[in-house]
């Protein structure tokens, strides 16, 4: 295939090594002759790294710099273009002004992608005199290393326009899914979950960003946490996209910006490009700190109070066999020793109500959580009534290992509903799933751009899938009947196949099955 690519910045670039490399013949046009100039370079030096590290030969390398055509004008004459690939700046206006002039300029038969990652491709498309040759095809950054591309068509295009570029995508070896044009189509909007709901616990002062971002890798197995990824990308531009897309569902509870932001914005906190942001970079500092180390009395004896609340016996009895094997004396019986610390594994509650229905002693009594840690993490959660001291034998005696183990890292955080991780996750899950069952993407597309696009250790519809519909709607109304925000409202999604004991991740029958 003969693709135009217009743009040669880092987007253009990447998307050219990517085509030429498939064996396309691609052109390269810019506004700038010497952006041009520089990106054909920069391709031929990203291809000579390649044979360097043995990814690909000599002559390969040689036959894809050959397959580059660098253009006087982007908008030069091109009979022979079967697809033009935009990729200039975020701005309608700009957008619109490229594709006019390329559609005078290509034959009626070149279909036309947008590179765009926030504007609606319809109303790129409508700025056409033929709309429906236009589709968004949005690639993520760096192309050649980021495998996965959104085919989006707008409400205009062509019905045979989506499967050819899935076909293009996917015979260069990139994985395509098909999304609704919507705002921030499927990574940007499935990834709203999880940094809405940490900025949540932020302005709660649930825990500090340090705190919530261990939680996050070390518990639920995060390759970065929240505040860090916030941090890489820039504040500046995760506000912009946490409000679009906000905006653009119609002030949608589960999407609500924080009032965290704005200011930090303003003030030039955008993390690491500015030097400061969640964070401090540069002259010693890089990311969080370490945490505390551990103190208190780690001999001191242990009672769990769950009162056999089926969403926490497995892991009580878990905890259990694990504590004793570390040499912990937990008791047993129908209440703890006036020495004892008291453990309340939540699910969806809070400590505080578990203390109030239980009459459990206020001072000694301490959260821990429920779900399993991707890492040697545990959580302790104290109260508003808590003795410091016993907080810390608590610490201490969650932070011992087994026999020969290492010791655990144990973060302390503010009682909240559920727990830290498992408000994240609930966000995630319940995110992922309201994409579903609005039919913008298909749950097995949901679940591979997530996991490709945003490096999660499972795609939200799965990852609710490990803990179980039933289980996950219990979360989901636990945290919305303890909280009472609609944020946490249960997805029909959820609810509908915990009824039905049909798994999250099955896309299930709709009335187009049913019918001929």
């Amino acid at each position: 295939m003969r693709i135009r690519i217009v743009g040669a910045g880092a987007m253009g670039r990447g998307i050219a090594q990517w085509a030429a490399s498939a064996g396309h013949t691609v052109e390269l046009g810019d506004v700038r002759a010497d952006a041009v100039k520089d990106a054909v370079e920069f391709v031929a030096s990203m291809l000579e790294r390649a044979v360097v590290k043995g990814r690909m030969s000599a002559d390969e390398r040689d036959a894809a710099v050959a397959r580059l055509v660098p253009l006087a004008e982007p908008w030069a004459a091109g009979p022979d273009v079967e697809l033009v690939i935009e990729a200039v700046r975020e701005d309608l206006e700009t957008k619109a002004e490229v594709f006019g002039r390329l559609e005078e300029a290509l034959p009626g038969s070149a279909v036309f992608a947008t590179n765009t990652s926030s504007l609606s491709v319809t109303r790129i498309a409508a700025t056409l005199q033929d709309p429906s040759r236009l589709a968004g095809l949005h690639f993520f950054n760096p192309v050649p290393l980021m495998r996965i591309v959104e085919v989006v068509p707008g409400a205009a295009t062509r019905p045979e326009i989506p499967a050819l570029l899935t076909e293009l995508v996917e015979g260069c070896g990139h994985r395509a899914v098909i999304v609704a044009d919507t705002p921030g189509f499927l990574v940007n909007h499935a990834g709203r979950g999880l940094v809405t709901e940490a900025l949540a616990l932020l302005e709660e002062s649930v825990a500090e960003p340090a705190e919530i971002d261990r939680i996050a890798r070390d518990v639920l197995g995060l390759r970065m946490g929240p505040f860090e990824l916030m941090d890489l990308t820039g504040l500046d531009v995760t506000a912009a996209v946490i409000d679009s897309i906000w905006a653009g569902f119609r002030y949608e509870d589960r999407l609500r910006p924080s009032f965290l932001t704005p200011n930090r914005v303003v003030a030039g906190l955008h993390g690491r490009k500015t030097g400061r942001g969640w964070y401090a970079y540069g002259d010693g500092s890089s990311g969080p700190a370490p945490e505390s180390p551990v103190g208190g009395d780690g001999e001191r004896p242990v009672f769990l109070a769950s009162a056999g609340r089926a969403e926490v016996a497995a892991y009580e009895e878990a905890l259990t066999g694990a504590l004793e094997a570390a040499g912990v004396r937990v008791e047993r019986g129908d209440g703890p020793s006036d020495g004892a610390v008291v453990l309340v594994p939540v699910w969806g509650t809070s400590v505080a109500g578990a203390i109030a229905e239980d009459g459990l002693p206020r001072e000694r009594t301490f959260g821990v959580e429920v779900l399993p840690p991707a890492g040697r993490q545990r959580v302790l959660a104290v109260t508003a009534a808590s003795d410091p001291a016993a907080a810390r034998d608590a610490r201490a005696v969650l932070a011992r290992g087994g026999e020969g183990g290492e010791p655990y890292a144990v973060s302390v955080v503010r009682d909240t509903a559920g727990s830290v991780a498992q408000r994240l996750l609930s966000s995630v899950v319940a995110v992922g799933c309201s994409i579903a069952e609005r039919s913008l993407a298909a749950p097995a597309d949901i679940d591979l751009a997530v996991t490709t696009g945003l490096g999660y250790p499972a795609g939200p519809l799965a990852w609710g899938e490990r803990i179980g519909a039933v289980r996950m709607l219990a979360l989901q109304r636990a945290l919305h009947a303890s909280t009472g925000d609609p944020r946490h409202r249960p997805t029909r999604w959820v609810t509908e196949r915990a009824a039905l004991g049909l798994a999250l991740t099955d896309p299930g029958t709709s009335p187009a099955d049913c019918l001929g």
